[in-house]
């Protein structure tokens, strides 16, 4: 597993600055951004251009951004024309060479007693999405949500991904969505299974999502994700999404990088 980090731990620089400080600091590997998706797409009306582009400079870099997070709010079963726009999202990041793309499944309303209706309505709306990246080699993965929302354990979200019945499908942990749930680390990813294609690593003291790095004030046992992880035989990116810990200066940020690669060394050991 190599060390990642969400592209938006420099949120207010472009794509490729941020880039460039991850190198700077020996980051070799991030997730893209919603945030840094969206800064792509307003580059103009040709995205696959534009991704290419981006791409290129990854390339030369030898820098991996094989996972992204598309369309943060991507309400694809209840905004008109949202199907759309997400395959744009999609186009962009396939010409960037994303293959493991995040998706939050439409919550319709956060109502338990709707479950049913909201998770027919993402299987339906999902096999047309599946439908048209068949020929594409990329991947979409649901994530599991927080406790104000209806997709939270991993028995639904396979729920979703067995009735869309496509490969095209996977799964991605949010471990810090999971913790405010109060579910099983090692239950969700062994039940995850192959179908595992993307993770969210952060902490939380249980209240709240605070989005830390591991080994500050949260209270999930890492070791035991990455045990589980390598049970199942994980091999993506142990991404950290960690917007808890990047509202201070880019210097003390880049300060920060070297203890999360201490961090990261110390678990897999």
């Amino acid at each position: 597993m190599k060390l990642a980090i969400w592209s938006n731990y420099y949120h207010e620089l472009s794509p490729e600055d941020a880039v460039r400080e991850f190198i700077k600091n020996g980051i070799y590997a991030s997730e893209l951004s919603d945030e840094h998706g969206a800064m792509l797409l307003d580059r103009g009306d040709d995205v696959v251009a534009t991704g290419r582009a981006f791409g290129e400079f990854l390339r030369e870099n030898c820098f991996d951004m094989t996972q992204g997070h598309l369309w943060l709010y991507a309400k694809i079963c209840t905004e008109q024309g949202a199907l759309e726009k997400l395959y744009k999202w999609i186009d962009l990041y396939e010409a960037v060479g994303v293959k493991n793309m995040v998706l939050h499944c439409d919550v319709l309303a956060f109502d338990e007693s709707r479950y049913e209706e909201c998770a027919a309505k993402n299987i339906e709306k999902l096999k047309i999405v599946a439908e048209y990246i068949k020929d594409k080699d990329v991947t979409i993965c649901l994530e599991n949500l927080g406790p104000q929302y209806v997709m939270t354990t991993i028995d639904r979200i396979r729920y979703i991904v067995d009735g869309v019945g496509s490969e095209k499908l996977g799964i991605c942990l949010d471990t810090g969505h999971l913790h405010l749930n109060g579910k099983s680390q090692r239950e969700y990813i062994l039940k995850a299974g192959k179908r595992l294609r993307a993770i969210h690593i952060a902490d939380n003291e249980g209240q709240w999502d605070q989005h830390l790095m591991p080994f500050t004030c949260g209270k999930i046992d890492f070791f035991e994700v990455v045990s589980a992880l390598r049970e199942i035989g994980y091999d993506g990116l142990f991404n950290l999404e960690i917007p808890g810990e990047n509202h201070i200066p880019l210097e003390l940020r880049n300060a920060k990088l070297a203890y999360i690669k201490s961090c990261y060394d110390y678990l897999m050991r």
